[in-house]
């Protein structure tokens, strides 16, 4: 039988042993912070699939930083932001001025991206360039790139508090918004630019093939726990960074990689969600009429 001794040592060994370790968990902690209430509000105004387009739409600008500076954490979060930004005012533009809506043209912008980085990335380096990038190496966040993600998860969380009211009027109400005097259409920029910041800084560590993972799964779990918005933005991070710290652990006991087991598990709190939260599938069972008489 397992002692006290030797679950602590289970649970917290590896990161008292090793730097990369802590530094890993310290950079999912961080991405938890900022990504998941993100994720929350994209679910709120049904904007689901819009970061998922957005975190393969970044991969030409990270391929056009690696062209010229490889493998340059600076280099390669400046281009990803920019293509980021240069896609959504296109499907913007697009949007306005033809009669295809802003997530169909952004889907068809994004399937475009990707297969331009691809070809971008392998033309100018090996395969392991390209899938350090498409999935991430959660393990390898250096000193830099931990001040990155902390960076941005601060920065996120400080102007998701600034601007949360003007940002649940525009998803509630957007109308009452505009006639209130307020600018909707700049807190939806600013919003989407948050996004998009927040998927360049998960890249590194989840990939650009995965970094939304960790924004949308604990969103959509927190939904079926919770009716308030604040309890929803709380259970998110609470389940991301669990996500985050149970898929280290595992990765590192099954010699697994990281990244992707950070999002089984994320996954995984989603199917116990859909089964056992308030709006799952056995409370919702359990109140049948049928079942009380």
């Amino acid at each position: 039988m397992m002692s006290l001794h030797d679950v602590y040592q289970l649970a917290v060994g590896p990161f008292q042993e090793f730097a990369f370790m802590r530094r890993a968990l310290i950079a999912t902690f961080a991405l938890a912070l900022s990504s998941a209430p993100l994720g929350v509000m994209l679910t709120l105004r049904r904007m689901s699939l819009f970061g998922e387009a957005l975190s393969h739409a970044v991969l030409p600008g990270v391929a056009i930083g690696f062209i010229f500076f490889g493998l340059s954490l600076p280099a390669l979060s400046i281009g990803g932001f920019l293509a980021g930004v240069i896609v959504v005012a296109l499907a913007g533009l697009i949007s306005r001025y033809t009669e295809i809506k802003e997530d169909a043209s952004l889907a068809a912008i994004y399937v475009v991206a990707l297969a331009l980085g691809v070809i971008l990335i392998s033309g100018h380096g090996t395969q392991l360039d390209l899938l350090h990038i498409l999935f991430g190496n959660v393990l390898g966040v250096d000193t830099e790139g931990l001040l990155l993600v902390a960076g941005v998860s601060t920065a996120s969380v400080l102007l998701m508090a600034a601007l949360y009211r003007g940002l649940l009027l525009e998803s509630f109400d957007p109308s009452y918004l505009a006639g209130s005097g307020g600018r909707g259409v700049l807190y939806q920029q600013l919003f989407l630019m948050l996004v998009v910041l927040n998927l360049v800084a998960s890249f590194q560590t989840l990939g650009t093939l995965m970094a939304v993972g960790l924004m949308m799964l604990p969103a959509v779990s927190a939904r079926l726990w919770h009716d308030t918005l604040p309890a929803q933005l709380l259970n998110s991070v609470v389940q991301a960074a669990a996500a985050g710290y149970a898929g280290l652990m595992f990765s590192y006991y099954a010699s697994m990689p990281s990244g992707p087991v950070i999002i089984v598990c994320a996954g995984g709190f989603y199917v116990l969600s859909l089964i056992f939260a308030p709006r799952g599938w056995l409370p919702r069972l359990l109140r049948r009429p049928h079942l009380r008489a």
